[in-house]
C-alpha cells in the first residue's frame, strides 16, 4: 500500500483528528497515521468516560509554557464556542459540571465518532495499527516527507506531529514526537508529569496511611499558584482536583501549603466555637466541618486537642494559622503512569504561533501535547488540542 497526500498527520488523538478534519474540509488530501489499534484512546478515557471536552472559561492564563504568549493566537482563533457548535451540530448532549467544564451526558465515544464522521465527510484517510519504521526527508517540495510504515509507504509536502506526550504509557504514549523534533534540530524542553497525584513517604505519610478514600475541600498553594477544590487521601499520598492542579506547579523540595478551612475565617470560626460550645473538644468541632477521621488525625498529630474553653487567645491563633497554612511535604509524584498530561516538550521559540509550523523545517508542524503548552485540569488541554490542530489544519 502506498499513496501521496497533501498532508500526513502522525497521531490520531484529539489534536491530530482536529487538524485532519480541518485540512480535509479545505479540500486537502489527508492521511492520519496512528500506531494504536484505534484513534482517540485518551478522549475515550477522559472525564470518567464522559470526556471533559472543553472549558468555557479557557484563556491563555490557564496554560503553562516557557513562553506564555505562544498559545494566544491559536486559542483566539478557535474558541470553546467553535467546538461547542460542532458538538451541537452532531446532536451530542452535554452539561456543565463545575467551573466551565463541559462533559458529554452519555459517552466520550460520541466525541470520537463526531471527529471520525467529520474526517470521513472530508475524505480523510485514517490508518490505525500503523507503525512508522522510517521517516525520509528530501528536497522535493511535492514529496518533502516520506513515511515508511507497517501499512505501506506514503509521502506529502506537509507533516504534522500530533503524537502526544509521555503520560499514560499503558495507552501507547511514547517519546516519538520529542525524538523526531530533536532529529530535525528542534530544542525540547525538559518534560515531567503534570496533573498527577503526589506521593508521601515516611513520617509524612504514616499519619494518613489508613485514611485512603477520605476527601475534603482545601485550597492548595505552591509557587504563587493557588487552587480551591477537593483533596483525596490515597494509599500512597494525595490526589483529587486541588492536588492534580497544584502538581503542575510543584517540584520536589518546593513548599506546598493547604488551607484546610477554605473560604472561612479560621480564627473567627475557632472563637465562635469557644463562645458557643466551650465544653466541646477541638476534634469534635473540626469533625463538623471536615471528615471526622481527618479531624481526629489532625488532632492526634498536628493540633493539641482539648475542650475549646481551655485554649487561650495565642493558642487559638496558632491553631488557626495551622489550619490556614498546613504544610504538606510530598516526596514525589505518581509519574507518567497516572499523569493526565506532560509538562514541557517542543520549544515554542522555533514554531509559528499562528500556524504551528517549524521555523527550521518548512512543512513540518507540531501540535497538541507534544508542544510546550500545558493546560490546567478541566478541559483546557482538549481546548489546546482543538485550537492548535485547527491552526495547523488551516495552514498545511
Amino acid at each position: 500500500m502506498s499513496g501521496h497526500f497533501d498532508a500526513m498527520i502522525v497521531g490520531g488523538g484529539a489534536a491530530g483528528l482536529m487538524c485532519a478534519l480541518t485540512a480535509g474540509h479545505r479540500g486537502k488530501r489527508v492521511l492520519v497515521v496512528e500506531h494504536a489499534n484505534r484513534v482517540g484512546k485518551k478522549i475515550l478515557m477522559s472525564g470518567g468516560g464522559r470526556c471533559n471536552f472543553t472549558n468555557t472559561g479557557a484563556t491563555p492564563a490557564n496554560y503553562l509554557s516557557a513562553n506564555p504568549h505562544f498559545c494566544k493566537s491559536a486559542l483566539a482563533r478557535y474558541t470553546p464556542w467553535h467546538f461547542i457548535d460542532m458538538v451541537e451540530r452532531h446532536g451530542i448532549a452535554y452539561h456543565e459540571k463545575e467551573l466551565g467544564q463541559l462533559f458529554c451526558d452519555e459517552s466520550s465515544k460520541l466525541i470520537v465518532k463526531m471527529l471520525l464522521d467529520e474526517c470521513a465527510a472530508a475524505g480523510v484517510r485514517v490508518e490505525t495499527a500503523c507503525s512508522i519504521e522510517r521517516l525520509g526527508h528530501g528536497d522535493s517540495d511535492d514529496a518533502r516527507f516520506r513515511l515508511h510504515t507497517t501499512r505501506g509507504n506514503f509521502s506529502a509536502p506537509s507533516l504534522v506531529i500530533a503524537s502526544g506526550g509521555l503520560s499514560i504509557p499503558s495507552m501507547g504514549a511514547s517519546g516519538f514526537g520529542y525524538e523526531l523534533a530533536r532529529n530535525f534540530g528542534h530544542a525540547v524542553l525538559p518534560t515531567r508529569a503534570g496533573l498527577v497525584p503526589l506521593t508521601l513517604s515516611g513520617k509524612h505519610q504514616a499519619p494518613l496511611a489508613d485514611l485512603a478514600g477520605v476527601a475534603l475541600p482545601v485550597t492548595a498553594r505552591c509557587n504563587n499558584a493557588s487552587f480551591s477544590n477537593y483533596l483525596l487521601v490515597t494509599h500512597r499520598g494525595v490526589s483529587g482536583p486541588a492536588i492534580l492542579q497544584i502538581s503542575s506547579f510543584w517540584q520536589p523540595g518546593d513548599d506546598l501549603r493547604l488551607d484546610l478551612l477554605p473560604g472561612q475565617d479560621a480564627l473567627g470560626t475557632l472563637q465562635q466555637w469557644q463562645r458557643d460550645r466551650p465544653a466541646a473538644e477541638l476534634k469534635t468541632m473540626l469533625g463538623e466541618v471536615m471528615p471526622k477521621r481527618f479531624a481526629q488525625r489532625l488532632c492526634e498529630h498536628w493540633l493539641p486537642n482539648r475542650p475549646m474553653k481551655q485554649y487561650n487567645a495565642p493558642q487559638l491563633r496558632e491553631i488557626a494559622e495551622r489550619l490556614r497554612d498546613w504544610s504538606l511535604v510530598a516526596s514525589g509524584t505518581e509519574g507518567y503512569r497516572t499523569a493526565e498530561v506532560t509538562l514541557g516538550g517542543v520549544d515554542t521559540d522555533e514554531l509559528s504561533s499562528s500556524t504551528m509550523q517549524s521555523r527550521r523545517v518548512p512543512g513540518l508542524y507540531f501540535i497538541g501535547e507534544v508542544v510546550d503548552v500545558t493546560g490546567w485540569l478541566g478541559g483546557y488541554n482538549f481546548q489546546w488540542a482543538w485550537a492548535s490542530g485547527h491552526a495547523a489544519g488551516n495552514a498545511v
